[in-house]
C-alpha cells in the first residue's frame, strides 16, 4: 500500500497530499464524532433501571453486567445492553476505556452481523463510540470489525450506514487498516452513500473516502467504481453544502492518472470553471489546482478548459485579494492555456 504524505495539511492526526491547499480541509470536513441519532426509547423496566444507573454514573458496577447481557440468548437483553453501552460511551472517554477492558468489543462486533436491523444498528453505534478512543482502534479491528461494518454499510438502516461510515473512518486512521477496509469492499458502498444518501450520509461518506483515499490503491478503487460522477454533481450544486468536501476528495484523487479522464468524462470541466468564476476564495483555489492537474499533460484538456471560458476568471483571480499560492496556480494555468498550439 502506498500512502502519500507529501506536503499537505493535517487532518485527524494524519498528513495528506492536498495539491498545496494547506490546512483548510480540516474545517471542510465534519469530524465523525459520537452518533447523532436520537436517544433510544426507554419503555422497559430493564431499560429504565440501566439508564438510572447511567445517570448516577455507577459505571464501574454497571459495565461488567452489560457485557454479560451482550452474551445473552435474549435479543431484547442484547439490545438493552448495546443501547446502554452506546449511551455510556457517547460522551465520556473514560467509559470507552472501561468498556473495552471489560471485554465488550468482541460481543458488540458479533452484534453488527445480527439479522435484527435494530440490534445491528445498536452494535454499529456502540462500536463507533468506542472507536473514538485511539486505544480501542487496534482492538476493534483485530476483533474482526471491518467486514461486519462494511456489511452494515450495505444492508443496515440509514443510521447504521451513517455510523458504519464513521466507524470505518475512525479505523482508517490506522494506516494498516486503510488497505483492509478498501479490500473489504467499502469504497463502492461509500461512493453509493455519497450519491444517494441524505446530507449527513454524504458528509460522513466524503469524510471516510477522504481518509481512505490517502492510500493509492483506494484512489484507484474509488475512480474505477465511479466516484467522479457524484463528486462532480455535488460540486455543481452550490446549495448542497458539499462543494468544499467534494473538491477536497477530488483533489486527493488527481494523482491517479485515470482520475483526470474521469473528471472530464463526467462533465467536470465546466463545473470547475464555474467554481473559478463564482465560488468562494477557497473553492476557487481548489478548482484551479484541479484544473492545473488536468491540463498539465494534455493538449486536448487545455483546449477544452480554454473553450469553457476559464481565462477571464483566472485573470480576475490573479488580480483579486487572494493568497500568493492561489495567484501562482492561476498564473501557471493561464500560461498553459495561452500557449499557441504550435508550441505543444
Amino acid at each position: 500500500m502506498e500512502t502519500e504524505n507529501s506536503a499537505g495539511f493535517r487532518y485527524l492526526g494524519h498528513t495528506f497530499s492536498n495539491l498545496s491547499l494547506n490546512d483548510h480541509s480540516s474545517s471542510a470536513f465534519s469530524d465523525c464524532n459520537s452518533d447523532r441519532s436520537g436517544e433510544f426509547p426507554t419503555a422497559s423496566p430493564l431499560s429504565r433501571r440501566l439508564l438510572l444507573s447511567s445517570a448516577t454514573d455507577n459505571s464501574d458496577d454497571l459495565i461488567p453486567h452489560l457485557v454479560v447481557l451482550l452474551l445473552s440468548s435474549s435479543i431484547e437483553d442484547q439490545k438493552q445492553a448495546a443501547m446502554e453501552i452506546r449511551l455510556l460511551s457517547k460522551h465520556k472517554p473514560e467509559n470507552r476505556i472501561k468498556i473495552a477492558k471489560a471485554g465488550a468489543i468482541k460481543p458488540l462486533v458479533s452484534l453488527i452481523s445480527s439479522s435484527d436491523p435494530q440490534l445491528q444498528e445498536y452494535g454499529v453505534t456502540a462500536i463507533l463510540n468506542l472507536s473514538l478512543c485511539d486505544e480501542n482502534k487496534d482492538l476493534i479491528s483485530s476483533s474482526g470489525a471491518i467486514k461486519p461494518l462494511v456489511r452494515a454499510l450495505k444492508t443496515g438502516t440509514p443510521t447504521a450506514k451513517e455510523n458504519a461510515a464513521c466507524a470505518l473512518l475512525r479505523l482508517s486512521q490506522t494506516e494498516e487498516n486503510k488497505a483492509a477496509i478498501g479490500r473489504s469492499g467499502a469504497i463502492p458502498l461509500l461512493v453509493s452513500l455519497l450519491e444517494t444518501g441524505g446530507f449527513r450520509a454524504k458528509k460522513d461518506a466524503s469524510t471516510a473516502l477522504y481518509s481512505l483515499c490517502s492510500a493509492k490503491e483506494n484512489k484507484i478503487r474509488a475512480v474505477e467504481c465511479g466516484i467522479m460522477k457524484p463528486l462532480v454533481e455535488l460540486m455543481a450544486d452550490f446549495g448542497s453544502n458539499m462543494v468544499d468536501k467534494s473538491a477536497f476528495v477530488m483533489s486527493l484523487l488527481m494523482s491517479v492518472p485515470e482520475s483526470k479522464a474521469a473528471v472530464v468524462e463526467e462533465g467536470g470541466v465546466p463545473v470547475l470553471v464555474e467554481i473559478v468564476e463564482d465560488g468562494t476564495q477557497r473553492q476557487k483555489e481548489m478548482a484551479v489546482a484541479i484544473l492545473l492537474q488536468i491540463c498539465e499533460e494534455s493538449v486536448v484538456y487545455r483546449t477544452m478548459v480554454a473553450r469553457e471560458g476559464a481565462i477571464p476568471p483566472l485573470v480576475a483571480l490573479t488580480q483579486a485579494g487572494t493568497t500568493s499560492r492561489a495567484k501562482h496556480k492561476a498564473e501557471a494555468l493561464i500560461e498553459l492555456l495561452r500557449q499557441p498550439r504550435s508550441s505543444y
